[in-house]
């Protein structure tokens, strides 16, 4: 089955509204004619200066986190409805980030996923090991517990907004990454727990990134493989030449 890539970047903690608004106008005309799902995820407050920037393009605005109530007593986070009504269309969840100092669970995940799948955004759900489990050969224990907490109760149709992105967590932001051949295999066992739980029909439909330091240089490579059907971008996301040219030769 042909699956779109996706390409989206992770801006985290970066970037004023401003900046958000000059990067996306830089970035437009660079993937204008590109055949990928192209999607920059700024912070809270430069949501509406990228939704804006972006119209009439082929650039979509996510966001980094989501809570999963619809209001209240909070502080600090954000609803659907109200990303929703800034024009936001997909949001993150459960990034390694989320889950190491904030103390986002798979049970959290689950939660927030449900509320952004009930307001009908795009999700890319973040599953990912530590260095010392990836030595300790517990890499597939990991990502099973984590996807089978982060996706329970979840329905074969709901998978469609549903994208799954693969970080290690010892290729986040260290400059190491996974051989293409180790990425495939990680991904291929992905693709194995989503067919133990939607089906194999479903699974095949669901689209899988890949976060762990994914560059110009090592894009196509990587989206070449079987299961790795686009990318998760921090560093690189941040700036438009270096985006474009990643994405450019991950749907070469």
């Amino acid at each position: 089955m042909s699956r779109k890539v996706i390409i989206a970047g992770n801006w985290k903690m970066n970037k004023t509204a401003a900046e958000a608004k000059a990067l996306v106008e830089e970035l437009k005309p660079l993937v204008a004619n590109l055949d990928a799902d192209v999607v920059v995820c700024p912070t809270f407050t430069s949501l509406t200066a990228a939704v804006d920037a972006a119209a009439g393009s082929n650039v979509k605005v996510g966001a980094q986190n989501i809570h999963w109530a619809e209001n209240g007593a909070f502080t600090g986070e954000i609803s659907a409805e109200m990303l929703k009504e800034i024009g936001v269309e997909y949001v993150i969840i459960g990034h390694s980030e989320r889950r190491q100092y904030f103390g986002e669970t798979d049970a959290t995940v689950n939660q927030r996923l449900k509320a952004a799948l009930a307001a009908e955004l795009t999700v890319m759900v973040c599953v990912g090991e530590l260095l010392e489990e990836r030595e300790g050969g517990l890499t597939e224990q990991v990502l099973g517990t984590q996807l089978r907490g982060g996706l329970a109760d979840l329905s074969q149709q709901d998978m469609a907004q549903v994208v799954i992105a693969y970080e290690p967590v010892w290729a986040i932001g260290t400059g190491k990454t996974a051989t293409p051949e180790m990425a495939e295999e990680t991904h291929a066992y992905v693709r194995k727990v989503l067919v133990d739980l939607f089906g194999s029909e479903t699974a095949e439909t669901v689209r899988i990134q890949y976060g762990g330091s994914m560059k110009p240089g090592n894009s196509a490579e990587l989206v070449g493989q079987v299961n790795i059907d686009g990318g998760l971008i921090g560093g690189a996301s941040l700036k438009a030449d270096s985006f474009a040219e990643l994405i450019k030769n991950a749907v070469s």
